[in-house]
């Protein structure tokens, strides 16, 4: 019976935000369901390299969060370990060094995806552009990383 409590409450932790985040993007536009099983509803389809906060696993499916916070199932099978990330902020300033003042490279509109080089200074990430650009990115400005 505790081995039980002890599951509902980590599961519970997990669908509250309590675990940490878990990023992986999606390797195809795939279906998001409501339940882990493809009679579930359908709710939306989610795009090619969309990152996606894996929150649990269950048996082939994954329940997993987007930048709304809102919660969907997906097929494992559709998810990569390959990180990326979305612009959140009306625009995103991608600039040479993880500094304010530092010079800029390119800026990337409300919801474009970009890949996830490495995590950066503090508050920073540098990402990379599907046309080769890189550079650093105030991590306010993006979410999936």
């Amino acid at each position: 019976m505790r081995a039980g409590a002890a599951f509902l409450a980590v599961s519970l932790l997990a669908f509250a935000g309590g675990a940490s985040a878990e990023f992986r993007s999606v390797v195809e536009p795939a279906v998001a369901y409501d339940t882990p099983s493809e009679r579930g509803k359908k709710l939306f389809v989610v795009s090619r390299g969309y990152p996606v906060d894996a929150v649990v696993t269950l048996e082939g499916w994954v329940r997993v969060r987007d930048p709304a916070g809102e919660l969907a199932w997906l097929p494992a099978k559709a998810l990569s370990d390959r990180r990326t990330v979305v612009v959140t902020a009306p625009a995103a300033t991608v600039r040479e060094r993880a500094d304010e003042d530092a010079p800029i490279v390119f800026q990337a509109a409300n919801g474009v995806i970009l890949d996830y080089a490495e995590p950066g200074a503090p508050g920073w990430v540098r990402v990379r552009h599907r046309d080769g650009q890189a550079g650093f990115v105030r991590i306010s400005q993006v979410w999936g990383g």
